[in-house]
């Protein structure tokens, strides 16, 4: 499922990558596949900022804003049955 285009603040550093695949066994989403011997990103607008990437790569090659941003809004939205928000105080809805 994407969220909105453009708008997750995952970042990805292939120099830094070893490899290990583990991105690849946390992400619910898919949003990396292993290209050659190292990860490497399929579609950026799959990541719902939840973390786990970043938390168990061991190398530091990943980096978002887990909980944040517009993917972590409308996902709240969905479950409290409201219109997705920010939580910005300069902008109204999501983003």
């Amino acid at each position: 499922m994407k969220y909105l285009k453009n708008v997750v603040t995952l970042q990805f550093s292939e120099s830094k990558c070893n490899g290990c695949r583990r991105c690849i066994e946390v992400c619910p989403h898919g949003v990396f596949k292993i290209v050659g011997k190292k990860a490497a990103i399929t579609d950026k607008d799959l990541c719902m900022e939840c973390g786990s990437c970043q938390n168990n790569c061991e190398q530091e090659a990943i980096q978002v804003e887990s909980g944040v941003g517009c993917a972590e809004a409308i996902i709240r939205g969905w479950l409290t049955g409201t219109e997705p928000s920010c939580g910005s105080e300069n902008s109204s809805g999501c983003c």
